[in-house]
This record gives structure tokens, C-alpha cells and sequence, in this order.
């Protein structure tokens, strides 16, 4: 059997791409496993055709996450992926996003559109008003480079809020 490229040896792939648990497994470790196919599964080229996608991916990402954490998922005039960074790690109740960085990093990823994300480790994934001004600030930002924001998801506890759903995108 084959390990997986997760950090915990629990699961061992067998000859035909199965998993199997090579040891007891915690629910911690079957999470892990779980963002470790998705992020094979979103890798660069891999289209976003879909808003539950984008969601799924960055529940699984940053969700668990124990501090506040900004990323962004670049992407192409195609919707296929380009990267996923995350660029700014804060506390446990905030972050400090910089509109210059999101640029900047949108220019070297080429990037032609954009999904924002972060996480509230408070476990309440509703937009707080920070949150809607930092998201106008980014997209007035990249709207001077032709870069789209497409949507801003807030992962918390076992939901993700989308920005574009609620009409603040």
C-alpha cells in the first residue's frame, strides 16, 4: 500500500486507489484526509463550475482553523484555478487585510478573477461589517487591474456564507 501525502499515516491507499485506516482514526484524521483529496481534486487548471465547489473546498480548508485567516483563490478568465493562497493570519477574532497585497499577488498569479475567503473561528459564518468594507476595498482595488471578485465565502463551524448569495458582492 501507498501513503498518502497527508501528514498522518492513519490511511494507506491499496492497488486500486482505495483508502484504507491503518490504525484507529479520529474524526481530526478523516478531516484531514478529506482536504487532502479535495485539494488534489482542486489543483491548478481544475474549473470552478460551480458556487458549492468553491464552497466545499474552503469550508475544508479553512473552517477548522483556530485563528482568523484570509485567503484567495485565483483564477483564470475560465474559472480554472490558478492557486490558493492564504495571505494574511490574524486572531481569534480579526484580521489585517491589505488591498495593496491582494493586488500585488493578483498581478503575479496573472489572475483574471477571484473568490475571497476566510474563516470566524467564532463558529458564526454571517458577514460582519468589516468584512463587507474590506470586500469593497479589494474589489474597487482589482477592478483597477481587470481582476473580478466573483465572491467572498466566510467558513465557520460546519457552514460557509457567501457574500455574492447575499447580495454584497
Amino acid at each position: 500500500m501507498n501513503q498518502t501525502a497527508s501528514n498522518s499515516s492513519a490511511f494507506a491507499r491499496d492497488e486500486e486507489g482505495n483508502y484504507q485506516a491503518s490504525r484507529p482514526v479520529s474524526a481530526d484524521d478523516v478531516l484531514e484526509l478529506a482536504r487532502n483529496i479535495l485539494a488534489e481534486r482542486v489543483h491548478r487548471g481544475t474549473v470552478i463550475s460551480s458556487p458549492r465547489e468553491a464552497e466545499q473546498y474552503i469550508s475544508l480548508r479553512l473552517a477548522p482553523r483556530e485563528h482568523e485567516m484570509f485567503a484567495i483563490l485565483w483564477l483564470d478568465n475560465r474559472h480554472g484555478v490558478i492557486a490558493f493562497e492564504e495571505l494574511f493570519t490574524g486572531t481569534i477574532d480579526g484580521c489585517s487585510v491589505h488591498a495593496r497585497e491582494v493586488v500585488k499577488r493578483a498581478l503575479a498569479n496573472n489572475a483574471a478573477a477571484c473568490i475571497l475567503a476566510h474563516n470566524h473561528p467564532s463558529g458564526n459564518p454571517e458577514p460582519s461589517a468589516a468584512d463587507q468594507t474590506i470586500t469593497r476595498r479589494i474589489k474597487e482595488a482589482l477592478g483597477l487591474v481587470d481582476v473580478r471578485v466573483l465572491d467572498h465565502l466566510i467558513a465557520a463551524g460546519g457552514g460557509v456564507s457567501s457574500m455574492a448569495e447575499l447580495g454584497m458582492v
